[in-house]
């Protein structure tokens, strides 16, 4: 299983993760000053496996997605994939690590060029390798059926015509097309109808089967992340609250924060709509976050420990951790 990475928890990095991230940290400066986007962020991926970040907006999860990739600067800590370490490699280093670690967006449509047919789309990484048009031209069918779009009605269809489930799989099918190891999913099914969501994240499930692939999941609905993870790390204004295994942090989480998100899930047969009390409150100013525990200021436990000092992680249930000085039964 995954786990903790790095100091301040209770497990140093496993020798066979694939992706090991150790005291992420990432900066944005503004005109009203210098805020921590993500800070000390630590997990453990094996191969094969999917984690689950999750968190409302704001929270820092997907720039902890674009970091691993280097697509937002780390300003601190250490992010290994296999051998390498992305904060330190070369750019050229970095075109050829990014073949291996693929991402898709949140936005489908926009991710795609629009002048492009789909066929053109789904090879676009081939073609930057390099690969000729002839053998792209060979590859597009296949991987648009690997997607669930026939090549003879989609492949010379410009995005404007797709729906977004249907541009989602062609995103999926340009990740897969250089056959990655790692495939980070930047809210991938937030934009689209529950029923189609359940067909990507049904795609998603076969393709990780097929493929052996490693996942991190990033989402803000905790019913799309159970399904899919094996793991779920919850992030509150760039820092971890809690990490474990999937069913148990949804089953018994640890964290107020996560006991809130859970209560917070649209519940139709339950009364006023959702599984319990919504979270009370706005999500602080990163530009000055509160002291002690971030969470403390929507906490409806929290005590005056948690303003003077800061809680670290800790394993609280066998395989479950979090930063918190009264945790959850």
């Amino acid at each position: 299983m995954s786990s903790l990475a790095g100091s301040g928890s209770a497990h140093l990095r496993g020798d066979d993760a694939i992706l090991s991230v150790d005291g992420l940290e990432v900066e944005y400066h503004t005109s009203r000053g210098t805020f921590q986007a993500v800070a000390g962020v630590s997990f453990d991926l094996l191969r094969g496996e999917t984690l689950g970040i999750v968190g409302e907006s704001g929270c820092g999860k997907s720039t902890t997605g674009r970091a691993v990739l280097r697509l937002d600067p780390i300003a601190g800590g250490h992010v290994r994939y296999g051998d390498d370490l992305i904060e330190s490699a070369s750019s050229s280093r970095m075109r050829e690590l990014r073949r291996e670690m693929q991402m898709i967006f949140q936005d489908p449509v926009s991710s795609l060029n629009p002048r492009r047919s789909v066929k053109e789309l789904v090879t676009e990484g081939l073609a930057i390798g390099g690969v000729s048009a002839k053998e792209r031209a060979k590859h597009a069918p296949e991987l648009l059926e690997q997607v669930g779009l026939p090549s003879e009605r989609f492949a010379e269809m410009l995005p404007r015509k797709l729906s977004g489930g249907q541009a989602q799989r062609v995103a999926i099918g340009r990740a897969l097309a250089v056959r990655p190891g790692l495939l980070i999913c930047d809210e991938p099914v937030s934009a689209l109808d529950v029923s189609v969501q359940a067909q990507i994240m049904n795609l998603l499930e076969d393709l990780k089967e097929k493929y052996d692939l490693t996942i991190v999941f990033i989402a803000h609905d905790l019913g799309v992340v159970r399904s899919i993870s094996d793991n779920v790390l919850v992030m509150y204004l760039g820092k971890t609250c809690e990490f474990g295994d999937a069913v148990e942090v949804y089953d018994r989480p640890a964290h107020p924060y996560t006991r809130g998100l859970l209560d917070s899930v649209p519940a139709p047969d339950e009364p006023g709509g959702f599984a319990g009390p919504a979270l009370s409150g706005d999500l602080p100013s990163p530009l000055n976050p509160p002291s002690g525990c971030r969470f403390r200021a929507r906490c409806p436990i929290a005590q005056d420990r948690c303003a003077s000092e800061e809680p670290v992680m800790r394993e609280v249930r066998p395989g479950q951790f979090a930063a918190c000085h009264f945790p959850l039964n």
